[in-house]
């Protein structure tokens, strides 16, 4: 329901890391300001096929053209110093526009802080941090055994992030925890808001059948394909099932895209799995609706490292959100997500792979398991976890910084947290964002 209030203060969001409204997260938090009478303002890269300047469902989109040239460490410092020189022009033309009540940015990665200080500076802006990321876990992640140097530069930045923010916006206890104890930010000035999905518009719909392509089962995987995302692991785990135990009744659907798309396709075809991989990149809004709606499971194979080991996954969610029983490696915050809705492949095992493909093969050869697994991660989305239920805590801290309520709100939107009692001896410990 549309708020009454007047839309007299405004709003901005930056984000560098996804255009808008392709970043899911985001526009939820867009759309729920303007909702609640906000005028929101968000400058982004340039997605494909849209513009530099363009409203959309009433939110102001201002683009600049991404530059990224790759090339290591090297070619991340050129896209940021491009990223904030033209996000930080265009805040400037927004600014003609009147000033802003509250300037949002989300990460990664960590460099927007100037501006915010600017603006507090000059406007009395506030300034809200939307913690999507560890940027130091990031790199440990990526580049295990690294120069030290980088390491160092990104803990520098996350920590001034963390001292100009006036709110803390955490995905989810893990993250909120790095911001109390490694950003030294009070625990009153930290929000947790998961970024749930909405199970009005992601649901299962009519299967169909030819996207198993004359094989039984359908496991199907979205989600971005970088160094730290498991989707080598996933390549692993299909050459084992396919050509060491023989099970030529499966049929995997790998979409996304990512820095390491074209070596993972030639992995594929190297293991001689194209007739049981499909690897279309990214897809249209149709085809992902399409190819969950017909999958029997959803695939995670984000594997134990410094970032996944407290990060929430978006797709285990909108397997859930579809119906699909989960397989994952067993991490501490995809329990929390996906509870008894995922089977758990231990990470530390002796072959992290063939349990993988065990787990895998055990439910797909239980239908009824199955079955009810996926019930349960949907009615954890309906009743926990969607967008509906996040939204009041993260609308709050605009309220609250913005003076539009005199009662404070709760502080987080977080479910019950179904690992947070076990023992971290007793297993792995583990969204983003």
């Amino acid at each position: 329901m549309v708020s009454t209030h007047p839309p007299s203060q405004r709003v901005l969001i930056i984000v560098q890391n996804l255009p808008v409204p392709f970043d899911r997260r985001v526009w939820l938090e867009a759309t729920t300001l303007r909702d609640a009478g906000y005028d929101v303002t968000v400058v982004c890269p340039q997605g494909h096929g849209t513009g530099r300047f363009q409203q959309v469902e009433g939110i102001t989109i201002r683009a600049y053209r991404p530059y990224a040239p790759g090339g290591g460490a090297i070619g991340y410092l050129i896209e940021y110093v491009w990223s904030f020189l033209a996000t930080a022009w265009l805040v400037s033309a927004a600014r003609r526009q009147g000033r802003f009540a509250v300037l949002q940015a989300c990460n990664p990665p960590d460099i927007f802080w100037p501006i915010a200080r600017w603006y507090r500076w000059r406007d009395h802006t506030r300034f809200v941090f939307d913690h999507h990321d560890l940027c130091p876990e990031l790199y440990e992640s990526r580049f295990p055994g690294g120069p030290t140097l980088p390491l160092r530069g990104l803990k520098a930045l996350e920590r001034a992030t963390f001292r100009t923010a006036d709110r803390v916006v955490s995905t989810n206890e893990s993250y909120a925890a790095v911001a109390h104890e490694r950003g030294d930010v009070e625990t009153e000035r930290i929000t947790v808001v998961r970024t749930g999905p909405d199970p009005a518009r992601l649901r299962a719909g009519q299967p169909k059948p030819s996207l198993k392509r004359g094989h039984t089962y359908l496991a199907a995987y979205i989600g971005v394909m970088g160094p730290q995302d498991g989707v080598d692991i996933l390549l692993a785990i299909a050459d084992h099932v396919v050509n060491e135990l023989g099970r030529d009744d499966i049929a995997f659907t790998v979409m996304g895209a990512g820095d390491c798309w074209a070596d993972l396709v030639a992995d594929r075809d190297r293991r001689g799995l194209a007739e049981h991989v499909e690897m279309p990149g990214r897809v249209s809004d149709e085809e992902l609706m399409a190819v969950l709606s017909t999958a029997d499971v959803g695939l995670s194979p984000d594997p134990l490292n410094p970032l996944n080991d407290v990060s929430t996954m978006n797709k285990t969610m909108e397997y859930m959100a579809f119906g699909l029983p989960v397989i994952a490696f067993d991490l501490v915050e995809t329990r929390v997500s996906a509870g008894e809705a995922a089977s758990y492949a231990d990470p530390r095992s002796e072959d992290p792979v063939a349990a993988y493909a065990e787990a895998l093969l055990a439910l797909l050869d239980d239908p009824a398991r199955s079955a009810q697994m996926g019930r349960i991660g949907r009615e954890r989305v309906e009743q926990r976890l969607a967008w509906s239920h996040q939204s009041p805590a993260y609308l709050a801290v605009y309220d609250e910084l913005t003076g539009r309520v005199g009662v404070p709100r709760p502080r987080t939107a977080e479910p019950t947290r179904d690992a947070r009692d076990l023992d971290a001896s007793a297993g792995p410990s583990r969204e983003a964002v």
